[in-house]
C-alpha cells in the first residue's frame, strides 16, 4: 500500500504540468488609429515561430500560457504582450498598437513660386487672365482656327462672330464687359478711401455717394490713377469730380 501511494503521488503533478503545457490556437486582432495599417509581425518569443496580419489585423498563431508575442511593423511601436490563461480562453485576442512617431531634424520648405509656364520655356510671355465678361466677347468674336483651313482649300471660316456682329450681342457684350470695369473700378476706389472720406473730406451726403462713385468712375484720369494706384493724384482727381458733382448737383434742385 505504501508503494502505490507514492507512485500515485508522482503521476499527479505530471498530469497538471501536462495539461497547463498545451499548445492552443490563439485568434487575435491587433488595432492601431492609423486607418490603413498593413501587414503586422507578430512573432512568439518562446517558441520562434510568427505569422502576419490581414489587411483588418486579424491573424492566428500556436501559443501556451506565460508565452510573449512581440509586434512589429513599419508604422507602430514594437509591442511585447505576456500571454495569460485567461487569455488563451478568448474568443478573440486583441492587441492596442501604438502609431510610431518619426522626428525630423530638419523640415526645408523650398518656394516653388517662380516656376511657370514662361519659365519653362512653354510660353513666351505670361497667359493674359480673363474676366468672365471678357472671356464671353473673346469667345463671340474669335474666329475658329480649327475650321478656317482657306476657302480655296474648301475650308470654312467659323460663322459664330459674323452671327454675334449681325445679331447685335457683340455690343451687348462689349457694354457687358465695360460695366464689368467700371464695377471694378468702384471697389478699388471704395478699397482705397474709407466712406468718410467722401462725406467729410469731399462733402458728398451720405445718400449721394454711391451716385458719386457711379459718376466717378466714368473719368479716364481717375481710372488710371486709381489702376496705377497713385493714391495722391486720385485723391487730387476726386477732390476735382466732387467739385463738379456738388454743381451739378445743386443746380439740378433749382
Amino acid at each position: 500500500m505504501r508503494i502505490k501511494l507514492v507512485v500515485f503521488l508522482f503521476i499527479l503533478p505530471a498530469i497538471g504540468f501536462s495539461q497547463s503545457d498545451e499548445l492552443v490556437l490563439l485568434r487575435g486582432k491587433v488595432i492601431c488609429p492609423i486607418k490603413e495599417l498593413g501587414e503586422i509581425n507578430i512573432f512568439n518569443l518562446r517558441s520562434e515561430s510568427g505569422t502576419t496580419s490581414d489587411t483588418n489585423g486579424n491573424f492566428t498563431i500556436f501559443v501556451k500560457a506565460g508565452d510573449t508575442l512581440q509586434c512589429s511593423g513599419l508604422q507602430v511601436e514594437t509591442k511585447k504582450t505576456a500571454l495569460q490563461k485567461s487569455d488563451l480562453a478568448k474568443a478573440l485576442f486583441v492587441i492596442q498598437l501604438v502609431p510610431k512617431t518619426i522626428n525630423l531634424d530638419e523640415v526645408e520648405i523650398k518656394d516653388y513660386g517662380h516656376i511657370n509656364a514662361v519659365s519653362l520655356g512653354i510660353l513666351d510671355k505670361p497667359a493674359k487672365k480673363y474676366t468672365p465678361a471678357e472671356r464671353k466677347l473673346k469667345t463671340a468674336t474669335d474666329l475658329d482656327a480649327t475650321a478656317n483651313a482657306g476657302l480655296m482649300a474648301g475650308g470654312s471660316i467659323g460663322l459664330d462672330p459674323i452671327l454675334n456682329a449681325i445679331s447685335g450681342r457683340t455690343a451687348m457684350l462689349k457694354k457687358e464687359l465695360e460695366v464689368e470695369k467700371k464695377e471694378r473700378l468702384m471697389l478699388k476706389v471704395e478699397a482705397q478711401f474709407k466712406p468718410e472720406y467722401f462725406t467729410e473730406k469731399l462733402k458728398i451726403p451720405q445718400e449721394h455717394v454711391k451716385g458719386f462713385l457711379y459718376y466717378a468712375v466714368e473719368d479716364e484720369k481717375l481710372a488710371k490713377y486709381i489702376n496705377a494706384k497713385n493714391k495722391g493724384l486720385a485723391r487730387f482727381r476726386l477732390g476735382e469730380l466732387a467739385t463738379q458733382y456738388l454743381t451739378f448737383w445743386q443746380e439740378s434742385k433749382k
